[in-house]
């Protein structure tokens, strides 16, 4: 069985003549002893709602999950290997989530998947407190991951695995390839750490000097780890030590192995070596037999299936709601609530921050949305991320608390890529806040959630150089431009509590990708709207003052509106005419029809304000067709209070008036 992950494996890369065949040589035996002997799931249903998650963090290995996918029976036929890296075929270079039946997360990125498996787990623990009942543990799965030296390297596996730690996952289940090689060779050189010691420091179980090609033993320690999460004693890491490339008689326990094909010579003799005397490709029928999950997996989800029916005699309205947040659903008539919702924060008209205003809207949600699940890297006093009725999540010496509200300490990188995990699991809608500039740490998080195409919320507050007298080390000037350069993100810069309940419902009621919601952190005045108008806020951009026979169009977003609206009162004093357009998201509005951006930007001449970098805003004036100019940053802030730094920065109604007015003279 192990010998048929090392064939596939080597036969995959040489076809594609590239690829990572170490790895999956070298684990082919950890493969078994998991796969064959533990993980729960079912190939003909591979998102069954209690099946173990299964990550593989050192997703460079692909060809090991395609192997396993192929063998024990998903929808994966031998084509799709011999397809490996090849355009539009299931078998990429790094496994995607949504492309390969069976993968869970997209890994590559090396370190994100195990902060993945932290936001599997978590979501399990807190699905399984909120609807088990006695004798009926509908929610009870154990979350696999395989990782190795790169991912333990990276920083944000200290982020994810010291909060698994304190949160006691229990069923987080972590088998280490200790192999001792990376890509630039012998890994004791540059990454000397003790690593059992290190995890022990965490609060987690650890089981050291595992015989990773001794199956007997690897299937002891799994089922050591699994006893360990039936008593609810912490996560688990299981230490196997492996030879890369284990099978090669000549490339074995290099570096050569790791990332490059073997070659034909050295495949020859790998299939020699290991006894392995079939064809590229051809695996043996006794070999499928014993590797195939379908009757097995179909017959766990059976029993799971009649445990989850009596369950649903007993408890319909939980399980009912269990199937429609696992479905990703919201609950019906969701559209009107949102848009009363809209209407009530329209009604009160109040001049706060957006930071503030954000806040006031999750309250209103979380009390329509029990899946809303929240937190803050370490700035909730700051970001607004707790309200009213939330409920921290907590293990201390009483116990576990499932709430729904996380501290997740300074942790901006591992919060992020944890969250895409919630997102991935199901049954919440996950989000997250840090300052803006701060989304540098957890850029990589983020371009992740949007390649996956998860609902995902991160939340942003002091949004610009508004924030003031914390400095350019804080002021963010590029990031929103850099944001909404993300392919499949949606970025919001609310301009105040109308925008910002928006911005809210959009990224709750999204179910194809992430949002990223835009909040200041100073008092931005409320914009009084007509219903019509009111309508229209939800398309990213709108025509928020018209004005017959203007002259000029402003287009601002965030804090810059009340720049754009002193100025088009400023220009009608000098007899011009102006309309204001807001933009709380360029990528929502980039979105809509063309009539419909035609007829908001109009046909006069374009004048764009917004503190920040100003490169993305020229492509509005070039697709109205019309002069432009755009106010904005070309460097770092300073500091001083906001009134003052945007005095100096020029981003002023004075400025803005004499711009909009050079347009219209020129």
């Amino acid at each position: 069985m192990a010998n048929a992950i090392r064939a596939l494996a080597m036969d995959a890369v040489q076809a594609a003549k590239s690829g990572h065949p170490g790895m999956p040589m070298g684990m082919a035996e950890i493969a078994v002893a998991l796969w064959a002997r533990h993980l729960k799931h079912n190939p003909q249903n591979p998102l069954w709602a209690d099946r173990d998650r299964f990550v593989l963090s050192n997703g460079h290995g692909s060809m090991l999950i395609y192997a396993l996918l192929h063998l024990t029976g998903y929808d994966l036929p031998i084509e799709e290997l011999k397809n490996f890296r090849q355009l539009h075929s299931k078998t990429p270079g790094h496994p995607e989530v949504d492309i390969t039946p069976g993968v869970e997360t997209t890994t590559g990125p090396l370190g994100q998947g195990i902060a993945n498996a932290v936001g599997l787990a978590l979501a399990e623990k807190l699905l399984a407190a909120e609807f088990n009942e006695a004798g009926f543990p509908v929610v009870d799965h154990n979350t696999y991951v395989f990782l190795g030296d790169g991912c333990l390297m990276e920083g944000i596996s200290h982020e994810a695995c010291s909060l698994a730690g304190t949160l006691g996952l229990s069923k987080l289940i972590v088998m280490y390839d200790d192999n001792g090689i990376s890509i630039d060779g012998e890994v004791e050189h540059w990454f000397a750490d003790n690593t059992p010691q290190r995890f022990e420091a965490y609060g987690w179980n650890v089981i050291p000097d595992v015989n990773g090609h001794d199956v007997d033993a690897v299937d002891a320690a799994i089922a050591q780890a699994k006893q360990n999460a039936a008593l609810d004693k912490g996560p688990t890491l299981i230490c196997c030590k492996t030879n890369i490339g284990e099978g090669s008689p000549n490339l074995a326990g290099t570096d050569k192995v790791h990332g490059a094909p073997l070659g034909d010579a050295e495949i020859a003799a790998t299939r020699a070596a290991i006894g392995w005397a079939h064809a590229p490709f051809e695996i043996p029928a006794e070999v499928y037999n014993a590797w195939d999950a379908q009757v097995e997996g179909a017959a766990r989800q059976s029993a799971w299936d009649k445990l989850f029916d009596a369950y649903s005699a007993k408890f319909p309205a939980k399980a009912a709601e269990f199937k429609r947040r696992m479905a990703g659903d919201l609950p019906a008539q969701f559209e009107q609530t949102a848009a009363r919702l809209l209407a009530e924060v329209a009604a009160k008209g109040e001049t706060i921050a957006t930071r503030k205003a954000s806040q006031n809207a999750i309250t209103l949600l979380a009390a329509e949305l029990p899946e809303l699940l929240g937190g803050s890297a370490d700035l909730t006093g700051s970001n607004l991320t707790n309200w009213p009725k939330c409920v921290a999540v907590r293990r201390n010496a009483d116990g576990f608390t499932a709430g729904n509200h996380i501290n997740w300490g300074v942790r901006e990188f591992g919060m992020s890529a944890a969250l895409n995990g919630v997102a991935l699991h199901g049954g919440y809608i996950p989000f997250g806040a840090t300052f803006l500039t701060f989304s540098d740490y957890s850029r990589n998080a983020l371009r992740m959630a949007a390649l996956m195409k998860k609902r995902n919320i991160f939340v942003f507050t002091h949004d610009s150089i508004g924030l003031g007298e914390d400095g350019p080390t804080h002021q963010p000037v590029e990031h929103a431009a850099t944001l909404r350069l993300l392919p499949n993100m949606d970025v919001w810069r609310p301009a105040d509590t109308v925008e910002s309940m928006a911005a809210w419902n959009s990224a709750v009621q999204r179910k194809d990708g992430p949002s990223a919601l835009l909040f200041s952190r100073q008092n931005l005045p409320f914009l009084a709207r007509s219903e019509n108008v009111l309508a229209s806020v939800a398309k990213g951009g709108y025509v928020l003052v018209d004005t017959p026979n203007a002259k000029v169009t402003l287009i601002a977003t965030g804090s810059e509106i009340e720049i754009a609206m002193n100025t088009q009162k400023a220009l009608a004093e000098k007899g011009v005419a102006a309309r204001v357009v807001s933009m709380p998201s360029t990528n929502v509005f980039d979105r809509q029809d063309t009539a419909y951006k035609a007829q908001v930007l109009g046909s006069a001449p374009i004048a764009v304000i917004e503190a920040g970098i100003t490169d993305g805003w020229y492509k509005y004036i070039a697709h109205a067709g019309v002069k432009g100019t755009v106010l904005g940053m070309s460097t770092f802030g300073e500091s001083a209070p906001a009134g003052a730094l945007f005095k100096y920065f020029g981003l002023t109604t004075e400025k803005f008036t004499e711009a909009a007015l050079a347009l219209v003279t020129a």
